[in-house]
């Protein structure tokens, strides 16, 4: 898939207050600091488009972004750590479930894991959420340029395996840079095949 257009349209708090356009959408949701930003702006050609910072927790809205004119890609809030209080967090896990639980439009969530780390609960836990509620997902892996290629592996054989313990089958699986630009074609061209079956619904 080519990237033709890509452009900001709305955040919101409230997914009853999404676009109304019955346009697909794509979700990119992942653990405070796992480089969802730039690896958006990375998919999308456009290095401003998400905003990106240091400190985790930037993102705090449901923000939807139209590609090509004919889908949206929907940046999520993080879960897991950001400097905010309890309270703050209860409220960003609150809207995050009910957008996945509720927006009909939503063709497929990808869940971003960092590829330097061991399997984390939080991130496995947030899968099995997804996958008891029927909501189709992807497993992004991010920032393998930041180790070698053996660590990464490793790390990537040992989430697998932990997801085996819970799942029959894998679901689809893509390993990505936002730096070299890594898995970006694969990535796209995922979307695209979903975007290209008749008639897509949740």
């Amino acid at each position: 898939m080519e990237i033709k257009s890509a452009q900001f349209i709305v955040s919101n708090s409230d997914f009853t207050k999404c676009p109304d356009t019955g346009l697909p959408e794509f979700a990119f949701i992942g653990r405070s600091n796992v480089g969802k930003s730039s690896l958006i702006n990375k998919l999308v050609g456009n290095k401003s488009l998400a905003k990106t910072s240091v400190r985790p927790g930037k993102t705090q809205l449901i923000n939807h972004f139209l590609i090509n004119r004919a889908w949206y890609l929907v940046d999520l809030p993080g879960y897991g750590f950001a400097r905010v209080s309890k309270s703050e967090r209860e409220k960003w896990q609150k809207m995050i479930n009910q957008y996945l639980l509720g927006r009909k439009t939503l063709m497929n969530t990808f869940v971003l894991v960092d590829s330097r780390h061991l399997p984390l609960d939080i991130d496995l836990d947030f899968i099995a959420f997804l996958g008891t509620h029927g909501i189709p997902l992807s497993i992004v892996f991010t920032k393998v340029d930041k180790q070698n290629q053996s660590a990464t592996a490793k790390n990537i054989n040992a989430f697998k395996a932990a997801l085996l313990q819970q799942w029959e089958e894998l679901p689809p699986i893509f390993i990505t840079s936002s730096v070299s630009g890594t898995g970006r074609t694969p990535l796209l061209n995922y979307i695209g095949q979903i975007l290209q079956q008749p008639n897509p619904s949740k």
